[in-house]
């Protein structure tokens, strides 16, 4: 493709309203509580738990991908992964990662960025053991992120599982679970009419409370 392609016109006003110094909380999880209840309340929004994952690869580039959220407290966030993929390879060597939640039907998206480890060997059980047999199935049959030849040698190795398990249950491999990551600074940021968006960072202090400035769009 050799022609310039032109978005410049692409654009779009910002009047869902915006976000005033009372609606903020001295605690960021509590408004990203509100968020996500309000997101998941959307029907625009299909998957109010999905967000990009940025992780900074070994080769020294950051890496993005879509991944679902599973499950937040007062802890942090949680997802699911293979660990031997290329995402939990990085972790492994760089512990600090961001997530963006982009509710862009709601003019809203919400940045966390922070440390990330693995969850107990319990929680990943839990959460595998009520997952949907088909997914239970497919962590096993996926080596995440390694090269195969075609969708129909992937499709071999699902039989192949299939059949080792039969009507049984299916354990969890010990290859896949999950990581938390606990929140060291957040941006909730809300878009205004003429691009003066509202922006709050959240940054936590050395006694575990949390600094909130407000940022120029």
């Amino acid at each position: 493709m050799k022609e310039k392609q032109d978005l410049g016109s692409l654009r779009k006003s910002y009047e869902k309203g915006g976000l005033s110094d009372r609606e903020k909380t001295q605690n960021p999880m509590n408004l990203f509580a509100r968020w996500f209840t309000e997101a998941e309340a959307t029907p625009a929004i299909e998957e109010a738990n999905a967000m990009s994952l940025v992780t900074q690869g070994l080769d020294g580039y950051p890496k993005a991908r879509v991944v679902l959220l599973k499950h937040y407290d007062t802890e942090g966030f949680v997802f699911y992964t293979n660990y031997e993929s290329g995402k939990a390879a990085a972790l492994q060597v760089f512990s600090q990662a961001s997530m963006l939640f982009p509710w862009n039907e709601l003019d809203r998206q919400v940045t966390v960025t922070g440390s990330v480890s693995p969850v107990s060997d319990e929680e990943s059980d839990a959460y595998f053991a009520s997952r949907p047999r088909d997914s239970q199935l497919g962590a096993w049959a996926s080596a995440q992120s390694r090269m195969i030849d075609s969708r129909a040698a992937l499709l071999e190795q699902l039989a192949e599982v299939t059949a080792r398990f039969g009507e049984g249950k299916i354990p969890r491999p010990s290859h896949w679970g999950g990581y938390r990551l606990v929140p060291i600074a957040w941006e909730f940021w809300q878009g205004g009419e003429s691009r003066l968006h509202d922006r709050y960072r959240y940054t936590r202090t050395d006694d575990n409370s949390w600094l909130i400035t407000r940022l120029q769009p």
